[in-house]
């Protein structure tokens, strides 16, 4: 007789990632009969110690878009250089359009961020940070242009170790 174990009973293995929607976007396209209606979903997930992903899924309903959308951005997790509760440096990320300035802030400052680009902040592990972002402030821009800037972020070992000298 087959032991039942929870994993038999439909609950999920514990993951240390965390996931948040983003944004779902509603995209119709017209046929004879009327409109059709597709769904598109952004989400971050991350570990809140330095792993972060971002995906972007599309489906004809909205939770197996989510879904996707949380594959992918399980498959696509980067790895960012944190200080304590804040970022090492001032880092600006790019992406089309859109660009998203951080700025390290003292200790009980708090994410001062716009809410795309929150969700990845927080979802890294960052507690204090400010942000500007310039140009478009699309969501899907916004998030790909934070993940940008954090992953141009390095500690101070990096840095003496590239330019062959000591950073005081």
């Amino acid at each position: 007789m087959a032991q039942i174990t929870p994993r038999n009973q439909g609950f999920e293995e514990a993951s240390p990632y965390e996931e948040r929607v983003v944004k779902v976007y509603r995209c119709s396209t017209v046929v004879k009969g009327g409109r059709r209606f597709s769904f598109g979903a952004l989400v971050v997930v991350g570990n809140r110690d330095g792993e972060v992903g971002i995906g972007y899924g599309k489906a004809n309903e909205v939770p197996p878009a989510v879904e996707k959308a949380m594959k992918e951005a399980r498959r696509s997790l980067v790895r960012v250089n944190l200080e304590g509760r804040t970022i090492p440096h001032e880092v600006t990320g790019s992406f089309r359009a859109t660009q998203v300035r951080l700025i390290p802030a003292s200790e009980g400052t708090g994410i001062i961020a716009g809410a795309s680009a929150r969700a990845a902040l927080e979802l890294v592990g960052i507690q204090d940070v400010l942000t500007k972002v310039y140009g478009s402030t699309s969501p899907k821009n916004v998030v790909k242009a934070t993940l940008d800037a954090l992953q141009t972020l390095m500690s101070r070992e990096q840095i003496e170790q590239l330019r062959g000298v000591s950073v005081s």
